[in-house]
């Protein structure tokens, strides 16, 4: 409007209350300058969330939203879920942009950039070129990073397959041995910190596998880097997120190993566009490419990861052969499918029935977490994903307008095109991934086992809520 009614400058200036931008946090910006208090992040955080990490304080002129005593959204109990931004009408939050270290990392030679998508990425890509919602993008995403630089294009669905031969193998264990039950996922940041922030008591119930992109990393500068001679002090990793939290997780210490870290750069969702936007990439009339070779393999299992319910099934189908030692014929586990907030259902497995929960969005997280807490929870097995809606939803993925939000089932859409790839898949069970079953005779041994454990596993701690 600005533009269009010629307004340049404006005469009458008022005056205004300066506030100091928030960029302490590895993944969220906050710059109260550009709020309009329409309160919007705070409904999200409290009401939807049910983190409470900001909220609007004092009166009048100076009302602003804020966290308590005004600290830093670093060192308060925000999850880094980046679920206020998806909220935000304004831009007054936004994600911690990394745009630029990537770009100077294709620019040197001595560099090796490798980088590997998630699987809600492809679903939602499109979206930002004005594609329809939840369009499978895969193709024309890979040639448009290889038209970026990036020496090699991976898949971080085979990060998803190696997760589900260490988590499946681990919850099988546990199982048996009835050891921390129920064992809780922790491919999502945002979940785990809100464990260790909420509930440190129920630490001993997460699994101690590394997410996807971290298990993958850990494998390029590891397996690969040895595999193609190349010095794994050179390799720069980055992961294409549909989350905000990622960028928070990568620079943890336990995510590192031989004292580098797994992973070196997390951009999310909208900043690969803004970057193929920034080269004058064409992205709607690219041809489709594939992932590279040998580490682009991967299982219809591992990209139903991207919407809540898939971790759980993934690893069931992968979980149900190694109890029975028999072939599952039907794949499809529709009672944890669906936008239900907490899905409860009883698995059959041979002679043994195992109970399973889901959970996505914090606040039914809580109500989850409460229940293992009190030694109320009647499961063996329990998904969490932080977004209302699992990743396909999460706070690094294209902003829709409410009104979008209104007429279309978002959610939905993504979650539809993400099963497709499954249906679609020649392999759908983790442990059938060839590339996998190689790596694991060459390098890392059985599941579970020393170096498996050393690369892909990790531990978490008890963390203040406040640090302020």
């Amino acid at each position: 409007m600005a533009i269009k009614f010629n307004v340049e400058d404006v005469r009458f200036k008022g005056e205004r209350v300066k506030h100091e931008i928030d960029d302490k946090s590895p993944s969220l910006v906050r710059d109260f300058d550009k709020c309009v208090l329409c309160r919007r992040c705070v409904a999200t955080c409290k009401n939807v969330q049910k983190i409470g990490a900001i909220d609007c304080v004092n009166r009048g002129f100076e009302s602003c939203v804020s966290t308590a005593y005004n600290g830093s959204l670093n060192d308060v109990n925000c999850t880094f879920c980046g679920q206020c931004i998806e909220s935000c009408p304004v831009g007054a939050l936004h994600e911690k942009e990394n745009i630029t270290d990537v770009w100077q990392k294709l620019r040197d030679p001595d560099t090796y950039v490798v980088v590997q998508t998630a699987p809600a990425v492809r679903v939602a890509l499109g979206e930002e070129f004005g594609m329809e919602i939840g369009t499978n993008v895969t193709g024309k995403m890979v040639t448009a990073l290889k038209m970026l630089g990036f020496d090699k294009v991976f898949d971080t669905n085979t990060g998803a397959d190696f997760t589900i031969m260490e988590e499946a193998t681990e919850f099988v264990r546990r199982f048996k041995e009835n050891d921390n039950l129920p064992m809780a996922t922790s491919c999502c940041p945002a979940w785990i910190k809100f464990v260790e922030t909420e509930y440190p008591e129920n630490i001993p119930n997460l699994s101690t596998c590394k997410s996807p992109h971290q298990m993958f990393g850990a494998i390029l500068k590891s397996y690969y880097a040895e595999k193609n001679n190349i010095d794994a002090k050179n390799i720069y990793v980055v992961s294409v997120m549909p989350c905000t939290a990622k960028k928070y997780e990568r620079q943890r210490d336990e995510m590192q190993n031989d004292g580098k870290y797994d992973v070196d750069c997390v951009i999310t969702t909208r900043e690969l566009a803004r970057m193929i936007k920034q080269a004058n990439i064409n992205f709607v009339d690219l041809e489709n490419n594939k992932f590279d070779d040998p580490m682009g393999e991967a299982t219809g299992a591992a990209a139903i990861f991207g919407t809540t319910g898939g971790v759980m099934e993934a690893a069931l189908r992968t979980a149900y052969e190694i109890i029975t030692g028999e072939k599952l014929e039907n794949l499809n586990f529709e009672d944890v499918r669906g936008e239900k907030g907490i899905k409860k259902a009883v698995v059959k497995i041979g002679d043994k029935e195992v109970k399973v929960a889901v959970a996505h969005g914090l606040k039914n997280a809580r109500k989850i977490s409460e229940e293992i807490k009190q030694g109320n929870a009647d499961f063996d097995f329990v998904e969490v994903m932080a977004c209302p809606g699992g990743c396909v939803m999460g706070g690094g993925q294209p902003i829709k307008k409410s009104k979008i939000r209104a007429e279309v089932d978002v959610r939905s859409k993504r979650a539809s095109a993400i099963y497709e790839i499954d249906e679609k898949s020649d392999v759908r069970k983790s442990h059938e991934n060839e590339v996998l079953k190689q790596i694991y005779k060459e390098y890392l041994g059985e599941p579970g086992e020393h170096r498996a454990h050393e690369l892909l596993h990790t531990g978490y701690m008890k963390k203040e809520k406040y640090n302020i």
